[in-house]
């Protein structure tokens, strides 16, 4: 079966906007990550970065604390974050890269460039019983270097495949992308998740990409909870990818 893990990063950001520097505030993402957990999301993911823009390192504690599911710590490799993760110890980090100026997460990892780094950090982590991902563009040096670092799994960027959704010649070629990278990552031992610019009409069209065990979806649950409530977008989000999930090898 497909899994959905919800990233809770927008309910934070929407604290942040009034009660930035307050140990308390509305919406509370640990709430929002129960209400998840409780609707059937299969994790929750969170990005602690380094600039504190959303999540905070108090809201990663409680998460480890009250969760059931999966959490899945979104983190730059930096020895900063590595440390904190290595004290709260998620089930698993995606490690991505980081850039002050963005206003998302927008590209992938340079595996390839900075391979030795990050398999030590990989090795960090595993020695402390937590897997790791990767976040990288469905690209095959990428993907080979996933290979060499060691990771458990990759998290394929669907953003291209995302952005190119409704020009069918793109949308065609950017989909063959993200199913070579499957193949490819897979042949290599990795397991596959998915995530970036994903929503309620685009999802369905991952059908054909193999060996997908998740996808990590935010932004349009949230932005959809504003209208319908979280559970109601989560369940909506599952009905989404039940199709998706039923095509998986």
């Amino acid at each position: 079966m497909l899994k959905l893990g919800v990233n809770i990063d927008h309910v934070a950001t929407l604290r942040e906007a009034r009660y930035r520097g307050r140990e308390r505030g509305e919406p509370d993402p640990i709430e929002a990550a129960l209400i998840c957990e409780s609707a059937g999301a299969h994790g929750i993911t969170a990005h602690l970065r380094e600039d504190r823009r959303h999540i905070q390192d108090h809201d990663i504690r409680r998460l480890r604390d009250v969760l059931k599911v999966r959490l899945n710590l979104e983190m730059a490799a930096t020895e900063e974050i590595t440390g904190i993760a290595l004290h709260i110890r998620p089930d698993i980090v995606c490690l991505v890269p980081e850039h002050r100026a963005e206003v998302t997460t927008e590209g992938g990892l340079d595996v390839a460039g900075n391979w030795p780094a990050l398999a030590e950090t990989r090795r960090r982590m595993n020695d402390a019983g937590i897997e790791v991902s990767l976040f990288i563009a469905p690209d095959p040096e990428q993907v080979e270097a996933a290979g060499r670092v060691g990771s458990q799994f990759i998290e394929l960027h669907t953003g291209a495949y995302a952005e190119n959704f409704n020009r069918k010649r793109e949308r065609a070629r950017e989909t063959e992308r993200l199913i070579a990278a499957a193949e490819q990552a897979r042949a290599l031992g990795l397991g596959v998740n998915a995530g970036h610019g994903l929503n309620y009409r685009n999802v369905g069209g991952l059908r054909p990409v193999p060996h997908l065990v998740e996808l990590n979806i935010g932004h349009s649950i949230i932005s959809r909870a504003v209208i319908v409530g979280l559970a109601t977008a989560v369940r909506e989000m599952l009905l989404a990818m039940e199709q998706l999930g039923a095509g998986q090898p």
